[in-house]
């Protein structure tokens, strides 16, 4: 499960919007105040970070910590915002929410940008129910089980799991695979 940090400053509107989350399926926590947010998140597993725009910081500070986040972490953010702060959108943050928030809009936001995450991160994975085949690896998981193959079963089972669907001949494999 992908964990979602909040930061922000005064710890009420924090709480009810991980509550709000929580009971949608997503594990957050919540980064009060500015000051260490990059330092509590790093190294920790993530998919998305919320940020408090009116609440987290004063002025510029927000915009200061968003690209410091970019720099320093490259991962994904949203901020949620009033509205007369739309014109400060730029390329420091992924997605916005303007407030009051809904819970269903700010779920719905972070759960399209977790799925553009996995779909970047899996290019070099295949992935066929519990099947995972790592390409950039030359590891082979099932039901997270790791499953040790020859490079030539391994070669075969990524050329039939790349073309799902597909019947081969034996001729067609040797051929494709040999």
């Amino acid at each position: 499960m992908s964990r979602v940090f909040i930061i922000a400053n005064e710890g009420e509107h924090a709480e009810q919007l991980r509550t709000e989350l929580a009971r949608r399926g997503l594990e957050c926590l919540i980064v009060l105040g500015k000051n260490g947010a990059i330092e509590q998140i790093a190294g920790q597993s993530h998919g998305v970070s919320l940020l408090d725009m009116d609440e987290a910081t004063t002025g510029s500070e927000g915009w200061e910590l968003a690209q410091k986040m970019r720099q320093d972490m490259n991962i994904p953010l949203i901020a949620v915002m009033s509205g007369e702060k739309l014109n400060d959108l730029d390329s420091r943050i992924d997605d916005f929410v303007v407030k009051p928030w809904e819970p269903d809009e700010v779920t719905a936001r972070i759960k399209r940008i977790l799925r553009q995450k996995e779909s970047i991160e899996s290019e070099d994975v295949i992935r066929c129910g519990d099947l995972v085949i790592d390409l950039a690896k030359y590891e082979v998981s099932l039901g997270n089980k790791s499953i040790l193959l020859t490079f030539r079963e391994y070669q075969l089972l990524k050329f039939l799991a790349s073309n799902k669907g597909k019947v081969f001949d034996r001729e067609a494999l040797l051929n494709k695979v040999w």
